[in-house]
């Protein structure tokens, strides 16, 4: 069976290019979110094996909402992705229980490997 994910991302030509990365490769793209609030609403709803989440958007960020979903499903795996490479946030990310990092602009082997070995 396919790993299900879903993908967060304000910017809707970021989240069609990961979810082209990701059906390309196998992977099932079960949902998609473009602020924390609605990536938190669409975890509790879809229960994915992993979500890509941006760092960076309006509402509620992507460190924000990681804490929130972290917070309901300890055993959540989220791999954080930004176009920054902010150590600063990198750092909150990680400690907040992200598992990886990924960074803008995707390169494919890099997402599905970040992916893979996340889901270990």
């Amino acid at each position: 069976m396919s790993k299900r994910i879903l993908i967060v991302d304000d910017a809707a030509f970021m989240r069609m290019m990961i979810k082209d990365i990701l059906t390309k490769n196998g992977f099932e793209v079960v949902g998609e979110a473009g602020d924390g609030a609605q990536a938190v609403e669409k975890y509790a709803e879809l229960k994915p094996d992993l979500v890509t989440m941006d760092i960076t958007m309006p509402e509620m960020d992507g460190i924000a909402a990681l804490k929130e979903i972290k917070q309901k499903d300890p055993s959540a795996i989220i791999i954080m992705c930004s176009a920054m490479g902010q150590q600063a946030m990198v750092i909150d990310a990680i400690q907040a229980g992200a598992k990886d990092f990924i960074v803008k602009p995707f390169q494919a082997d890099r997402v599905i490997e970040a992916i893979q070995k996340a889901l270990g």
